[in-house]
């Protein structure tokens, strides 16, 4: 006879495996992304998609005042990007890769959040073949300050 704990963990195993929305909701905690773009960003939206295959559930909100955005959730000057998000109560500046948005929710540092300044070719949304130029992920302390949080 079975215990109940395992019983239940089976289902959930069961319900997660037949479930790709539920399944990407774990991966992800549920996080939903309010991504502030311009209307006519083409970067951006391909970037939002990059977020929506891996996971996100993304909340687009487009806006002629992304700066005001930028401000508002304390992006440093000199490290904009053309599009700012905002998740969990982090920022996201820039063509951020998915995987690092996770990186951030699952080690929860005391920060601002994670920016990657200008619009590095081969980052998520910025393809262009097989180029892929090295860029940093920067990680922006609550003073301002930031450190390379991820080299790609």
């Amino acid at each position: 006879m079975m215990k109940m704990p395992l019983v239940r963990s089976l289902v959930t195993v069961l319900l997660l495996a037949g479930s790709p929305p539920q399944a990407a909701w774990a991966v992800t905690g549920g996080a939903v992304i309010d991504v502030y773009k311009s209307p006519r960003c083409g970067c951006c939206a391909q970037w939002t998609e990059h977020l929506k295959a891996n996971g996100f559930t993304v909340r687009t909100h487009d806006t002629n005042d992304v700066t005001y955005h930028k401000y508002r959730l304390g992006v440093p000057p000199g490290l904009g990007s053309c599009h700012t998000a905002e998740v969990s109560g982090y920022l996201v500046e820039g063509h951020v890769p998915a995987k690092e948005i996770r990186r951030l929710l699952n080690e929860n540092p005391d920060a601002r959040g994670i920016v990657v300044p200008g619009m590095p070719v081969g980052s998520p949304g910025m393809e262009q073949g097989g180029r892929k130029d090295h860029y940093d992920i920067l990680l922006v302390k609550p003073d301002g300050k930031t450190h390379i949080y991820s080299r790609y």
